[in-house]
């Protein structure tokens, strides 16, 4: 009896080598969250009158960003993409964003109304992410990449000192992230609705029901 494998045979197939949770990608997430403290000292040290920590408050706040784009790249284009990461990285993301603004708006560059828009809009997202999880991932939308652009954007022009016509110019960005922000905020929800309607789990789920319902009739 010949005990040769066949090319598609699972005993000989492959196996895919596990991706460690310390891969660069992750590293870079981790080094976002490591640089929000230093960041919010930074803008809040001398009451955020010191130009020069000012300045290096948006260095910092510059890098965790670079470190925002070029992990996910990283992720998928390596394939290091692991649950750690999905996890991590949107509570860096959010994490950042969210300190920039609250000390925005303690140093009272900011209105706490636009912080607080932002603020529960993010939460507002995340939680709509785990309440669609066992439908399938909603992918980021082209308004997405646009609302995380005009954040990111708008949040360094308010942390540099600036004033004239480019206090004015920021304070232009900052509306058009607010507006971006909640219409994509909504956008989010409606697709959130609809996954959760049409997804195959939710086709299963009906065709179970249908046939309880047919028994029992």
């Amino acid at each position: 009896m010949s005990t040769a494998q066949g090319p598609g045979d699972p005993l000989t197939a492959p196996v895919a080598p596990r991706v460690s949770n310390l891969n660069i990608a992750n590293q870079l997430t981790i080094l976002r969250l490591l640089l929000v403290p230093v960041f919010a000292v930074a803008l809040l040290w001398d009451d955020g009158h010191s130009r020069g920590w000012r300045v290096g408050a948006w260095a910092v706040f510059a890098v965790a960003s670079w470190t925002d784009r070029i992990d996910g790249q990283l992720a998928r284009s390596r394939g290091l993409v692991t649950s750690f990461g999905k996890l991590a990285d949107p509570i860096a993301d959010k994490a950042l964003t969210g300190t920039a603004l609250v000390g925005l708006s303690i140093l009272d560059l900011l209105p706490w109304w636009v912080t607080a828009i932002v603020v529960v809009r993010e939460t507002g997202v995340t939680l709509l992410r785990f309440w669609v999880i066992r439908h399938g991932v909603i992918p980021a939308s082209r308004g997405g990449k646009l609302k995380t652009l005009l954040q990111g954007v708008a949040i360094g022009l308010y942390v540099l000192p600036l004033s004239g016509w480019l206090g004015t110019a920021r304070a232009v960005v900052m509306v058009l992230a607010v507006a971006v922000t909640v219409i994509t905020g909504v956008d989010y929800v409606a697709r959130a609705l609809t996954l959760r309607q049409t997804s195959e789990r939710a086709a299963m789920k009906r065709a179970r029901k249908a046939v309880r319902d047919g028994q029992g009739g």
